[in-house]
């Protein structure tokens, strides 16, 4: 491409990035003079890209607010987020147009993308689950998601810099099985190799990851996804939480989440195991007990309370109160 159209392009890649963009500005990021960038700016009239010349101590250039313009230009990273992000819509749920939108759009990107961006993606989707709790994703950083994506596909160990929610920094080396994105965040899971025992990081707290030498054998007898919530619901917190909940499986799961709680039999089932209302025993670890008399009110089943007593106090306190608002005229 000769350099004064790929300057072109490159204007026309500034100005989609929305604003106004001073004189200045532009003719430092083409590496050209003021009288080029208006020459450049000609050039894109002249294809129809209705380009604005905005007057004034912060003039500039810009485009017409509300044109769509068709040749949106996307770099190897900008590609892979747009991606993600419609795999993620997919997967779950949060998608506010029809599944064959989704597909065609991620089917047009994906026809254009280079071969070596191609198989990133391929890599980076075979390594993630996602569960079915969904959030704002915080996007964790493009070259710590594929580095993490190739180890766990070629299962290679990766050493990586963190720091925990206390503030402490530590290189970690982990065997990594799976990348997983849960309520708005990403995480990764795997064997800490220097502790010896199964892990979970959050993305966003590792601050640089690269693969290393060798390679290890994944376990077989769980997913990435089902390993981060069993993580999440048996992590160390103040309170442990024993109850016994009559009701089916959907029924308290709708309200206590596979990542917040686990659940067991108190009495087999006699049919399927979701649609059976039998008592089930509910364990979960929680730093504060506030939240739970609430929960347990709006999920309107019989459950007995086995620990902890405060507990038992803060429901009975909360009848009260409830009882009393409705007593009042």
């Amino acid at each position: 491409m000769p350099r004064p159209t790929g300057r072109v392009l490159t204007l026309l890649e500034l100005l989609q990035s929305g604003g106004t963009r001073t004189m200045s500005e532009l003719a430092e990021r083409l590496g050209v003079d003021g009288r080029t960038v208006r020459r450049y700016v000609d050039h894109l009239i002249d294809l129809d890209v209705p380009v604005e010349s905005v007057r004034g101590r912060y003039g500039g250039y810009r485009l017409a607010p509300g044109y769509r313009l068709p040749p949106l230009m996307l770099s190897d990273d900008e590609a892979l987020v747009v991606l993600l992000g419609l795999v993620a819509g997919r997967r779950t749920g949060l998608m506010t147009a029809g599944h064959t939108a989704s597909e065609t759009a991620s089917a047009k990107i994906r026809r254009v993308l280079p071969q070596h961006v191609a198989r990133r993606l391929d890599m980076l989707l075979e390594s993630l689950a996602f569960t079915d709790q969904p959030g704002e994703f915080a996007a964790p950083d493009a070259g710590v998601l594929l580095t993490l994506a190739d180890a766990v596909r070629h299962r290679r160990p990766v050493s990586m810099r963190y720091t925990d929610g206390g503030g402490r920094r530590s290189e970690r080396t982990l065997h990594a099985y799976g990348i997983v994105a849960h309520s708005g965040r990403w995480y990764v899971t795997g064997q800490d190799a220097q502790r010896g025992e199964d892990r979970t990081f959050r993305l966003d707290r590792i601050a640089d990851a690269r693969t290393l030498p060798g390679s290890f054998e994944p376990p077989v007898d769980s997913g990435p996804a089902e390993r981060v919530l069993s993580g999440f619901a048996t992590a160390e917190y103040r309170h442990e939480v024993t109850l016994r909940i009559h009701g089916t499986v959907e029924q308290i799961r709708a309200h206590l989440p596979a990542g917040v709680a686990s659940l067991e039999e108190h009495e087999p089932a006699v049919d399927d195991d979701r649609v059976t209302e039998r008592w089930l025993r509910v364990q979960l670890r929680a730093e504060r007990l506030d939240w739970l008399p609430p929960v347990l009110a709006a999920l309107d089943r019989p459950f007995v309370i086995e620990r902890p007593d405060e507990l038992r106090e803060l429901v009975t306190t909360f009848a009260e109160r409830l009882a009393s608002y409705a007593r009042q005229a």
